[in-house]
């Protein structure tokens, strides 16, 4: 089918664009994506007539409609970052206090510290700390990426070679798993609770086997964690208060 780029749906007095992403191979599943910075896609695979188009987003204009909703009201609540003390941020799904030490003749430093992020600065700039936040988050990302990574391997017997885990900031993913087999994760993913760490773990993993979200895949993921659809909620409703700068 010839794709325009978007389409513009009314809803509650709402116009939304949604924008459409043809794949070129017919095992594709169409699947509709609300994502936490209120952008809306479509993959839409090929061999999709306009009628199968129109009938999917007739049939989930009202969803696409309540998921903007909720991610807007999260939004509202959200407050920009000046990385002060007293600010909260979160590690392994916990809130942690910010507390900011001005020591310009000591090394500067992040730790955990009874439940507070201590951050040690020589000079007390916002981009600074943000900065220093950021790298710690990274690298305490890597070692429980790849901690969890172990420990759900053995569960995963479709998996005969530890696949390569790389790391990489993405606005709109938490995770994907590229044709040769590499998975890649969001670092802000380590923000988030163990549960939900390991249903994109998990994911990415059902897609070493399971390329497209077909059947067969669901299946696979359902058998790897029955819960999933729970863990999968709870990440969608932190999103933005885990993404927030």
């Amino acid at each position: 089918m010839e794709e325009s780029l978007s389409r513009i749906l009314t809803y509650g007095g709402e116009q939304i664009r949604v924008n459409l992403i043809p794949r070129p191979h017919p095992s594709t599943t169409l699947r509709i994506k609300v994502h936490p910075d209120l952008t809306v896609q479509v993959v839409i695979p090929k061999g999709t007539t306009e009628a199968d188009l129109d009938k999917a987003l007739h049939q989930k204009t009202r969803w696409i409609w309540q998921k903007l909703r909720d991610f807007r009201a999260v939004q509202e609540h959200a407050t920009p970052r000046t990385y002060v003390s007293g600010e909260s941020h979160f590690y392994l799904g916990r809130r942690h206090l910010l507390k900011v030490h001005h020591q310009p003749d000591k090394p500067e430093t992040v730790r955990m510290l009874r439940g507070r992020l201590e951050v040690s600065v020589q000079e007390r700039h916002a981009l600074r700390i943000q900065k220093m936040l950021e790298l710690w988050y990274f690298a305490k990302a890597q070692d429980v990426f790849r901690t969890r990574l172990g420990a759900l391997l053995p569960t995963t017997l479709w998996v005969t070679t530890p696949p390569a885990l790389k790391l990489q900031v993405m606005q709109t993913q938490w995770g994907n798993c590229s044709p040769g087999g590499t998975i890649t994760l969001n670092p802000h993913l380590v923000k988030a609770p163990r549960d939900c760490i390991d249903y994109v773990i998990l994911h990415e993993l059902c897609h070493l086997k399971e390329h497209n979200h077909g059947p067969a895949f669901w299946g696979l993921m359902e058998r790897a964690m029955p819960d999933w659809e729970r863990h999968k909620a709870q990440l969608d409703g932190m999103a933005e208060m885990m993404l927030q700068k």
